[in-house]
């Protein structure tokens, strides 16, 4: 199955829409009258739709099991097409496209199933997809943050370490199409980090420096500079890290505005920078929107 263990919980809807075809009006006339012999055609056939979406996984191999939060089954007659719209809803890392089509598929089927003792016209004319929302397709951002990735490291400005947070970063960001990345090595001192901070970038991004050490001084550093912290941002990458190792507790990532520009410091491992980073993408991207409607108030 496709690795989603980088990807956030969302809230995800997707609505599918199967068309069912009989051959005579009598044969709608006994569904609504519920005379059909096999018994309830809508009611049994929204039993079977919800088992349908249940056991997706099972049936489907390269589906993720995932939590349904919610199943809505609706009916529509229209001369004799009967439309079963299922809507299927979770808060989870991966759409529900494919489960709303299999439930409706199965309302389908267990309709066709009911109906042909009594009309052997009965055909499945169609089964598609509707609607779908949530995920990062629904999130456009067009602004182009002109960024800058900043490494902090002792180590690794000497030339006695491998810079592999920073490379990582900077590839991450454009292969998910940021124009303009520059990147920089810096030390751990305090007038270098200040230094990156007087350029002329919208994004700055610092790696390195989080931790607890006598020299991690990445944090204060930031936090004397910004004039408004994103704890909801920090939350989530402190939160992201801390599912998949448990000292990223210790990390003092930060984040917030200093005048015009967007801040971050980044833990200093690979992987600890760029889930960091995964975890906040592309939302982040929504704070120039708001820096610039608040440059036009």
């Amino acid at each position: 199955m496709v690795d989603i263990t980088e990807k956030n919980n969302t809230l995800r809807i997707a609505t599918a829409r199967a068309t069912v075809q009989v051959s005579s009006l009598k044969t709608i006339e006994a569904i609504q009258l519920n005379q059909v012999p096999k018994g309830n055609v809508f009611e049994m056939s929204k039993a079977a739709g919800l088992l349908g979406v249940k056991n997706t996984p099972l049936i489907l191999p390269d589906c993720h099991p995932l939590p349904i939060e919610s199943t809505k089954i609706e009916y529509s007659i229209d001369g004799l097409q009967i439309h079963v719209d299922m809507t299927v809803k979770t808060i989870y890392k991966t759409g529900v496209e494919v489960e709303a089509m299999h439930g409706a598929s199965i309302v389908a089927l267990n309709m066709y199933d009911m109906l042909k003792p009594i009309d052997k016209g009965v055909t499945i004319e169609s089964i598609r997809l509707l609607s779908k929302k949530g995920g990062k397709s629904d999130f456009t951002y067009n602004f182009q943050p002109k960024t800058l990735v900043v490494v902090c490291s002792d180590r690794i400005s000497s030339g006695t370490g491998e810079d592999k947070s920073g490379k990582a970063l900077v590839e991450f960001l454009t292969e998910k199409g940021i124009k303009q990345v520059d990147y920089q090595i810096i030390s751990d001192d305090v007038s270098e980090i200040e230094s990156e901070l007087k350029k002329e970038y919208n994004w700055i991004i610092y790696t390195g420096g989080t931790g607890i050490s006598d020299r991690d001084n990445t944090h204060e550093t930031l936090a004397k500079h910004i004039s408004k912290r994103l704890y909801g941002v920090e939350e989530q990458m402190r939160g992201f890290g801390q599912t998949r190792n448990p000292k990223a507790m210790f990390s003092r990532s930060i984040a917030g505005i200093s005048g015009s520009k967007l801040l971050l410091g980044l833990p200093g491992s690979r992987n600890g920078a760029l889930e960091s980073l995964k975890s906040i993408f592309p939302h982040i991207l929504h704070t120039f929107d708001v820096i610039k409607d608040s440059k036009h108030c």
